[in-house]
């Protein structure tokens, strides 16, 4: 197969060529949310406080998205690699459909809890009316999140990275052209506002999706979806789904904790809820990098595990943990000179951009530590070793970093927030390095 590149190319030079479109993917994706709120801060700050407050369950509907889509990509590239052509086959297609039901049933139950969930933060009725404004047009699109990622995900399981970084690059310039026409009403579109914003997002991942399909069709990559394998399969399922928890787990435990850490914030003051919201955006841009990395080697370590080549996954490994520090010793920098700066593209408040720079200069002198973590998860994935990865991210998401913010707030205000980040990247750095070692 075309895909044998994986296990013959050099070491650093193959991690560069599939990480590098996934860097730039993971930029245009953080983008997303970032033009989002640059544009909806240009209404209000109680815009971009809702904005803040339906981010956990909008995250938490990518999780699962992303976290299946990530059981199918490991166990495809596995099958690849194993060169079993049916049961890629029989992966991609029972995962095509499975996620396609996920996606009807997250449409349906987050727009039925966001009331309730949101009056648990926030008692300004005009805070949570934007929200639901945009929440229940932006949750309508669950679907199309759910096969965009399946496309995403199988594309680059046979290494096919520069195709997930030009469908991710269309449906962002449809989302920026969007916004303010749709935002503000310019031309024949009606200003509708924060409304306007979840619909342009929702455009753009619809035409992200139209992308993937055309390309699948002009350039067929050799992983089919067959009509006669749609029927889920027991094992093919449970291999899905061991991963795929796991990974929605690791990527679903942010939005607990913002949910935990807005509660603890907001007795404090609102203001602190919306920097913690403006950072989570800015994290996903800070870590892009380090983020296409572990993208770029799922598939690398999944492949050479199913063809046996473990010293080349370790290899592989090692690479990806020095380069993943390498670009976190940049975002540590970025977030010391450049602080103020970031902030002030999500508001105007000198008051919250002063609270902004604190949070992100204490935040950030954990970034460097992080990279061993991230790397340890994303490896363990792509060896479709789900379990241990979660332990790490419960580690880093809950047992260590949530009791941190709790008894440090206590003590020290609404700052030990921001140095239990800290804290908890230290303490799981070692713990995740001593998982992988044992797992892999």
């Amino acid at each position: 197969m075309e895909q044998t590149f994986m296990k013959e190319k050099k070491i650093l030079p193959l991690v560069l060529s599939m990480s590098l479109p996934m860097v730039i993917s993971m930029a245009v994706n953080s983008l997303y949310n970032i033009v989002d709120s640059y544009f909806v801060a240009k209404l209000s700050e109680d815009a971009m406080t809702a904005l803040a407050l339906v981010y956990p369950i909008q995250n938490m509907i990518n999780a699962i998205a992303i976290g299946f889509s990530i059981g199918i990509n490991a166990s495809a590239a596995y099958f690849l690699g194993a060169n079993d052509s049916v049961r890629t086959s029989k992966t991609a297609t029972q995962g095509t459909f499975l996620s396609l039901l996920h996606g009807v049933a997250l449409t349906v139950l987050s727009i039925a809890v966001m009331p309730a969930f949101l009056g648990m933060f926030s008692s300004d009725d005009t805070v949570i009316k934007m929200a639901l404004e945009y929440s229940n047009r932006a949750f309508l699109f669950s679907p199309v999140i759910a096969l965009t990622l399946v496309y995403e995900k199988l594309f680059q399981a046979v290494g096919k990275m520069k195709v997930s970084m030009l469908c991710m690059m269309c449906g962002f310039i449809a989302n920026i052209i969007l916004d303010p026409l749709m935002i503000f009403g310019i031309g024949f579109f009606p200003a509708m506002g924060i409304a306007g914003a979840a619909y342009a997002t929702g455009i753009g991942q619809v035409f992200s999706l139209a992308v993937y399909y055309l390309c699948s069709k002009i350039s067929p990559i050799p992983i089919k979806i067959e009509r006669k394998y749609w029927k889920p399969e027991k094992n093919i399922a449970a291999r899905l789904y061991s991963v795929g928890i796991s990974a929605t787990l690791t990527l679903a435990l942010p939005s607990l904790l913002i949910s935990v850490l807005n509660g603890i914030l907001a007795g404090f003051s609102e203001t602190y809820v919306l920097v913690l919201g403006v950072y989570y955006k800015l994290q996903t841009f800070i870590y892009l990098t380090a983020n296409g990395i572990i993208q770029g080697i799922r598939p690398l370590m999944g492949y050479n595990y199913g063809a046996g080549e473990k010293e080349r996954v370790q290899k592989i490994f090692r690479t990806s943990l020095a380069l993943t520090m390498g670009v976190m010793v940049i975002g540590t920098f970025l977030s010391w000179l450049f602080p103020a700066s970031l902030f002030g593209m999500f508001t105007s408040n000198p008051q919250t951009i002063k609270i902004g720079v604190t949070a992100l200069h204490i935040i950030s002198l954990g970034f460097v530590v992080s990279a061993v973590s991230i790397t340890c998860c994303g490896a363990l994935e792509g060896l479709g070793k789900g379990t241990p990865s979660l332990c790490i991210s419960l580690l880093r998401y809950a047992v260590v970093i949530i009791p941190a913010a709790y008894i440090l707030s206590k003590f020290i205000g609404a700052d030990g927030v921001w140095y239990a980040f800290c804290f908890t990247e230290f303490v799981t750095a070692g713990l995740a390095y001593i998982i992988y070692k044992k797992s892999s």
